[in-house]
């Protein structure tokens, strides 16, 4: 039974490298990190199992994304990560399940498959849990200055509109702008593959 609710995402698969590359040179040398949106969760058993002297909590709202999560906790074996916690970021008080301070927040592949409320519940919430000097890191496809950096980006927003039109790749300058309205300032773009970037915000 456990075993069946374990799932994989072949995305999550191509870019954990990738993603861990980033991480390994901006990670705190310890502390505490929750991952929001934890998806199959993957991404956090892989990070767990790589950054070991960080403690991982990963969350979601979907109880079927938790189940797959916890199973990828039990199958881990790693004491540094917690099981997986019930967290919408665009309820208002979305930070009470958490203990903080928290020294790192991430969201991988969220703010494009999400109302726009989710990002600014999910930079809300970062500025008031995150410990002074606090790093979100956020992954994704943006647009810059409005436009899409490649073709396939912008065939991938039609049909993200077409799933809900209040999905859509958002503006990169966006992010900037909700982020720094709630203390966060914007330190690092990274390109990554496949015509994603790494966002890193620092609480200031």
């Amino acid at each position: 039974m456990r075993q069946a609710r374990k799932q994989r995402a072949p995305a999550a698969e191509r870019n954990i490298t990738p993603i861990l590359d980033v991480l390994s040179a901006h990670l705190p040398a310890s502390g505490s990190a929750l991952e929001i949106a934890s998806g199959t969760g993957q991404h956090v058993a892989a990070f767990a199992g790589t950054f070991s002297n960080l403690i991982w909590t990963p969350s979601d709202p979907n109880p079927d994304a938790r189940a797959s999560t916890a199973a990828w906790v039990e199958d881990s074996g790693s004491e540094n990560l917690n099981h997986p916690l019930d967290i919408d970021v665009a309820a208002s008080e979305w930070p009470n399940p958490v203990e903080g301070p928290i020294d790192v927040i991430l969201a991988i592949n969220l703010l494009h498959i999400a109302p726009w409320r989710v990002a600014e519940g999910l930079l809300a919430g970062a500025a008031e849990l995150l410990a002074p000097q606090g790093m979100v890191y956020l992954y994704g496809p943006y647009r810059r200055g409005g436009a899409h950096i490649a073709e396939s980006n912008a065939r991938f927003e039609s049909w993200l509109l077409e799933q809900n039109p209040e999905w859509g790749v958002r503006d990169l300058e966006k992010v900037e702008q909700e982020g720094a309205r709630h203390g966060l300032q914007l330190e690092h773009v990274i390109a990554m593959p496949a015509n994603n970037f790494s966002l890193i915000l620092r609480k200031s």
